[in-house]
């Protein structure tokens, strides 16, 4: 999804840092941008469901369409709406590369999936919205591998962002990651109250 307003004003807004590259700038500003930004302000109910939504859509860099669809279908599932939610959206292509330490960013990732870089169990994908399912395997094509970003993943470079999640077993050195299990809440390392954004779309 493009966006043009500079990454590090949404971190700020939203308070939380959407890019490693936007800690540093998020620590020394932690405040909202704008010139009334350092201003304690009350938020209502509502404001604070929205914002928890955004900081949700932010997370994953997808449209408000794609998430109403996510959570319209998350609600006919059995358990929490808000931890299958989330579940759905960490099972997206882009999302599982991100993880797996193929890319740094969730926008990184989605470029190279668009540009055609992976193979989901021996099939080229090119869509970011690709949803897994346990078993499946993730492969950098066989011609990307010598580029630039892929040699840094393959040494390790975007691991260092975080460990990898439980749910997927990722071997950098051979460009390949499979999705072990369905994501747990407690396994997604997104910042966000799952039951806001619940709140928010049942109003």
């Amino acid at each position: 999804m493009n966006r043009s307003r500079p990454k590090t004003k949404r971190s700020r807004a939203l308070g939380i840092a959407l890019t490693p590259k936007c800690v540093r700038y998020f620590e020394k500003r932690p405040f909202p941008p704008g010139q009334h930004g350092r201003r304690r302000r009350s938020e209502s109910d509502y404001s604070q469901r929205l914002r928890e939504k955004q900081r949700l859509r932010a997370q994953y860099d997808i449209r408000e369409a794609q998430m109403r669809r996510a959570f319209a279908e998350a609600a006919r599932k059995t358990g929490k709406t808000g931890e299958n939610l989330v579940s759905l959206l960490e099972r997206r292509l882009d999302a599982f590369v991100m993880r797996a330490g193929f890319a740094r960013t969730i926008y990184q990732s989605r470029q190279q999936v668009v540009h055609r870089h992976f193979l989901v169990n021996g099939r080229r994908v090119d869509r970011p919205s690709y949803r897994l399912r346990p078993g499946d395997v993730v492969t950098v094509a066989p011609r990307s591998r010598d580029k630039a970003p892929f040699q840094l993943a393959a040494a390790g470079a975007w691991a260092g962002t975080g460990p990898a999640p439980s749910y997927l077993e990722a071997t950098l050195s051979d460009l390949r990651a499979t999705l072990v299990s369905v994501p747990e809440r407690a396994q997604v390392p997104v910042i966000c109250d799952e039951q806001l954004v619940v709140e928010y779309y049942s109003r």
